[in-house]
């Protein structure tokens, strides 16, 4: 991994899948009924769930109604008990990357820990915050092989820091959590990354043709724009377009009741094949209610 992502070995910390990074940043460096944390809804839900676990207070800062980040509420947000500010790019579930100077902005005025997640940046197509570690000794960047690599149930998330912060992070991980035979599999698809780059470059173009027929159902209202692997859908009557998708097999994630998200529903980029079922389903449903 330090080859790949052109890091030290001492600035990489291996969890099992993401979550575990996210609950031993809070069990490293916040204090139960004590400290705070900043995120910025809509986002993804475990930053929170884990603060609840953790017994750590969650202040919100809501983004921007083009789902870019407001630093100003972030910050008015920020007293002597904040110790984490999360903030996800390319955004779960609106699918946008963060402005760079927003995340400057932050990294520059910000004592605590700025935690990037990084878990959709392969679908981007933009730069990581990697190259930023050296500079900025509170920045963590987290990153995960169950996206674009398509190993979700190896379970093994990655968060990339100073090497101080790694230190304590390893000393406090349960001990041979991570499988030998994740491992040895994990092993054996990182010497693949030229396929990955393919199947990414290939979902890319799905997923921008899935925008372009999407546009043509007529109950859809909005299709908001995506660094992700999946869309962010703003249509009329969510709930009954969503549960008319699960009686015909097909599962998406209903966001309609989530800050920002109204009306939405977030449509991951099938195979090609199922792309076409979507859509062919979705036309059904516009000629049932027509």
């Amino acid at each position: 991994i330090g080859q790949q992502k052109n890091i030290g070995e001492a600035n990489i910390f291996i969890g099992n899948g993401s979550d575990e990074c996210i609950d031993m940043l809070y069990r490293c460096f916040c204090k139960p009924g004590k400290d705070n944390v900043i995120i910025c809804p809509p986002t993804y839900g475990m930053y929170e769930v884990s603060a609840q676990i953790n017994d750590i207070e969650v202040r919100k800062a809501i983004l921007l109604e083009d789902f870019q980040l407001d630093t100003k509420a972030i910050m008015k947000q920020v007293n002597g008990n904040t110790r984490i500010i999360w903030v996800c790019s390319p955004n779960n579930p609106t699918g946008n990357s963060m402005k760079w100077e927003d995340i400057l902005f932050l990294l520059k005025n910000f004592n605590g820990l700025i935690i990037l997640d990084e878990a959709y940046i392969d679908f981007s197509g933009g730069l990581s915050y990697l190259g930023l570690l050296p500079e900025y000794p509170n920045l963590v960047v987290l990153q995960t092989l169950s996206k674009a690599w398509g190993l979700a149930a190896l379970r093994l998330g990655m968060a990339f820091a100073d090497n101080t912060i790694i230190h304590i992070l390893n000393k406090v991980k349960p001990p041979y959590n991570i499988s030998g035979a994740t491992q040895q599999l994990v092993l054996q698809a990182l010497t693949k990354d030229e396929l990955v780059k393919d199947h990414i470059s290939q979902l890319i173009q799905s997923r921008e043709m899935l925008r372009e027929n999407l546009g043509r159902i007529p109950f859809i209202e909005t299709i908001h724009g995506s660094d992700a692997n999946f869309l962010l859908v703003q249509m009329k009557e969510p709930l009954l377009v969503y549960n008319f998708l699960v009686a015909t097999g097909i599962v998406v994630r209903n966001r309609q009741h989530i800050t920002l998200c109204e009306g939405c529903l977030r449509i991951t980029v099938g195979t090609t094949n199922e792309n076409e079922l979507l859509i062919q389903a979705l036309t059904n449903y516009s000629n049932h209610i027509s």
